[in-house]
C-alpha cells in the first residue's frame, strides 16, 4: 500500500516501537521503579528521571478516550481520507496513544468502546491504528 500523506520518521529512541510495528507486535517502555509503562518513547521516566526504561510487549488493546470526526481535510494530503476519525486511545496497560480509528462509521463510535489494534503497513513503516473489537 503507498499513501501520500506524511510518515512520522523514528528516532534512535523511538526505533525500538517503529521496529516491532513493523513485525505487528506493540512494544513500549517500563520503568520498574515507578512501576508503570510509559509511552511515547523516552530516555528519562517522567516524574522520577529514573533511566531504568526497558521495552516490553503489549497486546494494545484498549478504550476509547478521546476521538473527533474531521469532515474537512486537515492538510491537502487528506483531502481524499475523509472523515478523518483522530483518536486517543488508553491502552490497559495504562499509558494514552494518539492514532486514528478504522473500520468504523463515525455514528457508531461511542467513548469507552473497547478498541483493538490494527496494523496498517504504508510503505517502509508500519502505522498502528484501531477499530472496534466487536467488528
Amino acid at each position: 500500500m503507498s499513501d501520500q500523506r506524511p510518515l512520522p520518521e523514528p528516532t534512535p529512541v523511538s526505533q525500538p516501537f517503529w521496529d516491532a510495528l513493523r513485525e505487528h507486535r506493540i512494544l513500549i517502555q517500563y520503568s520498574p521503579s515507578a512501576g508503570k509503562y510509559v509511552f511515547y518513547p523516552r530516555t528519562l521516566t517522567p516524574g522520577t528521571f529514573a533511566d531504568d526504561l526497558e521495552w516490553r510487549e503489549i497486546d494494545g488493546a484498549g478504550t476509547l478516550y478521546t476521538y473527533t470526526v474531521a469532515r474537512r481535510p486537515t492538510g491537502p494530503p487528506w483531502s481524499d481520507h475523509l472523515p478523518q476519525l483522530p483518536a486517543v486511545v488508553e491502552w490497559n496497560a495504562g499509558p494514552r496513544v494518539s492514532t486514528e480509528l478504522v473500520d468504523v462509521a463515525p455514528d457508531d463510535i461511542r467513548i469507552g468502546m473497547r478498541v483493538v489494534p490494527v496494523f496498517c503497513d504504508v510503505d517502509d513503516i508500519t502505522l498502528l491504528r484501531y477499530r472496534p473489537a466487536d467488528v
